[in-house]
């Protein structure tokens, strides 16, 4: 009789074990302590909205089930590929080691180019077990990045990360729900990098004030040679919208009017009053003599003259700060 009585309480107890046991998974998480060493980032493709990043990455956790080999998630990656990876375990926890190679989208901002500032986004999630059952923790010892690479052409200011909580509002088919709406922890990295700039800048826009300066030229030409001076003032136009199709071949479409735009607004705004002033001057010569007409031609000058420059000193600078 004992046996029989003490039979049964195991078995309760086993049965109440069971029941208390899922609840624990539901309320308590387990952990993944997670880290990640960038060694490269290159080939940052504005036109395709997209660059490469080699990294390392790392976790440590209890749940073999977790599997991190197999269910791994970047969502804002385009491709990765793991070209090496490790599990070891000690001491009750699973330690993974990865190496990815990932081809990420982004969404520049251009309105500066090429005085842009741009933020690197990478995210990591488990594409099987939300937050009720996951939840990442940074490692946050050492650096996060290697020193010695160079971001050809730009600068790393920061380089961030946290982790936080990615809302799906659908419940993937899971009627045990009471709404559709999955949330997954996530860890992420922010990078944030600047661009050496002024290089850049004189490579792009240099055809186009050589432009203006052609078109600026036409003011010191004689009042009486129009072929010329309109000869000189129509390349010139022909010229800057060239190098606006060459600079806009290489960005993403904007609908947005950014510096470039500006600039060479201004410059074929500037060509036309240049023309315009040219045709002034000419009439003049015509009615009332070469010496009213030269001294248009050297108020225009001065006027059109400082008034691009001006202008471009101020949205230059504004847009390098």
């Amino acid at each position: 009789m004992k046996r029989t009585i003490y039979l049964a309480r195991l078995m309760f107890l086993m049965l109440c074990l069971s029941t208390i046991r899922p609840m624990a998974q539901g309320t308590l998480p387990d952990t993944v302590y997670t880290g990640i060493y960038v060694t490269s980032i290159h080939d940052i493709d504005f036109k395709q909205k997209e660059y490469r990043v080699n990294l390392w990455l790392w976790m440590r956790y209890k749940n073999r089930d977790f599997d991190f080999a197999n269910k791994l998630e970047m969502p804002q990656a385009k491709t990765f590929e793991k070209s090496f990876s490790t599990l070891d375990s000690a001491n009750g926890y699973y330690t993974m080691l990865v190496k990815l190679q990932c081809v990420m989208k982004d969404s520049w901002r251009i309105t500066n180019f090429p005085f842009d500032q741009q933020k690197l986004r990478l995210s990591f999630e488990n594409s099987q077990f939300d937050n009720r059952y996951l939840i990442f923790a940074p490692d946050t010892l050492g650096k996060h990045y290697d020193p010695r690479f160079t971001l050809s052409g730009w600068n790393i200011d920061s380089f961030i990360v946290n982790v936080s909580s990615r809302a799906y509002e659908t419940n993937f088919g899971d009627r045990t729900l009471a709404k559709p709406h999955v949330e997954y922890s996530a860890y992420r990295v922010r990078i944030s990098i600047t661009r050496d700039a002024m290089g850049l800048f004189w490579k792009m826009f240099l055809g186009m004030y050589v432009a203006f300066l052609i078109a600026f030229v036409c003011f010191f030409i004689h009042a009486d040679s129009f072929d010329s001076r309109f000869g000189l003032s129509v390349g010139a136009l022909f010229a800057v919208i060239g190098n606006k199709y060459i600079i806009d071949s290489s960005l993403p479409d904007s609908t947005t009017f950014t510096l470039v735009d500006t600039l060479h607004g201004i410059t074929l705004l500037f060509i036309l009053l240049v023309v315009t002033a040219t045709a002034y001057s000419l009439k003049l010569f015509k009615e009332k003599g070469m010496a009213r007409a030269d001294r248009i031609d050297k108020i225009a000058a001065w006027l059109l003259g400082g008034l691009y420059i001006g202008l471009n000193i101020w949205f230059i600078y504004n847009a390098a700060h």
